[in-house]
């Protein structure tokens, strides 16, 4: 069934006025006097008047909306960013229009030509894990869309970013088992096509280097970091039967995988195997034993990338010099790596 709107021409026709006397009313012009101003919006609201806010904010070449692109909405982290963006921009008068890529390049270039159809002011993204062509993103750059990457981001010139310290991360992580007398640290890796975990992996070979400890590229296994994969990567390990006694995995997810699949083979941890993840997820706390983890700060990461991209929609993008922000990370301690 078709619902017919209200227009102004209808709130005119009703009063018997001019459809421009009823337009700068609405608009709160100056030019109509405040008697008549009233007997319109009185008469808009008791025929049920809804303003087009879309299509005035077009003819004002503003949306009033931030696209936000994340990976997965299901990982806490991505949401509690999500949360920082939200409330960030809601102060700020901004909508926020939220699209995930499910880590697929297709999906990804689609979410961004849908954002630049639908005008959007700016966007926030957190590239997907196919993300190595960076035409669609080089574009949006360069089309004058203020452009803000937060957490995964890619080595695109004059571009905004706002990011942790990944390399620390990954130093501390595996500082961490060292000093918990760990000899022998596997490192469950991430694609490292993406800069956040080619950091992580630099981190965990800077930290073997300062404790005299040699590099294995056995040691190193390489994944898409879902729980499946955590699985698959204990099982390979054990397979080889190599020697390990500590594993730093570039999430926590994987880390869990790996626990769950040691723990049906009687592999005590942190006992026998001391691991340390990386982002601090809800139900790090809850499995036994509790995940020691890298804390990463997704709400205040979600303020700040907001923030950032909008002191560029107001300034305009092209007078203001790009930033990058990087942000602390804080190793949490707990049972699994309390040998």
């Amino acid at each position: 069934m078709e619902i017919n709107k209200v227009t102004i021409h209808d709130i005119a026709k009703a009063l018997n006025i001019d459809s421009s006397t009823v337009s700068r009313a609405l608009n709160n012009s100056s030019r109509v006097t405040e008697k008549t101003k009233c007997k319109i919006v009185e008469k808009a609201q008791e025929l049920g008047y809804q303003r087009n806010v879309v299509a005035s904010n077009l003819r004002k070449r503003v949306t009033n909306i931030i696209g936000v692109v994340v990976p997965r909405i299901s990982r806490h982290f991505f949401s509690s960013v999500i949360q920082g963006i939200e409330e960030t921009a809601y102060l700020a008068g901004y909508n926020v229009l939220i699209c995930q890529s499910l880590e697929q390049l297709e999906r990804e270039k689609q979410i961004i030509d849908t954002l630049v159809a639908n005008r959007v002011d700016g966007v926030l993204i957190s590239i997907s894990m196919e993300t190595t062509d960076y035409s669609h993103l080089q574009q949006l750059n360069s089309s004058g869309v203020p452009l803000v990457f937060f957490d995964r981001h890619c080595n695109i010139p004059n571009t905004n970013n706002v990011l942790i310290d990944d390399f620390k991360g990954g130093f501390v992580a595996t500082q961490h088992l060292i000093k918990s007398g760990c000899k022998n640290v596997v490192h469950f890796s991430g694609p490292q096509t993406l800069e956040i975990y080619k950091n992580r992996f630099k981190g965990y070979k800077a930290a073997l280097k300062k404790n005299n400890l040699p590099f294995n590229e056995q040691l190193v296994v390489s994944s898409s970091l879902m729980e499946d994969d955590g699985v698959k990567n204990a099982k390979k390990l054990l397979s080889k039967n190599l020697n390990f006694d500590g594993i730093f995995s570039a999430n926590d997810v994987a880390a869990i995988g790996a626990m769950k699949y040691f723990a049906s083979k009687g592999i005590k941890i942190p006992e026998d195997i001391a691991i340390v993840g990386f982002s601090n997820e809800p139900i790090s706390t809850v499995i036994n034993p509790a995940l020691t983890t890298i804390d990463q700060p997704g709400f205040e990461m979600g303020k700040k990338a907001t923030g950032l991209l909008l002191e560029h929609i107001k300034k305009q993008s092209r007078s203001l010099r790009p930033q990058t922000i990087v942000m602390e990370s804080n190793l949490i301690e707990r049972q699994s790596s309390k040998k």
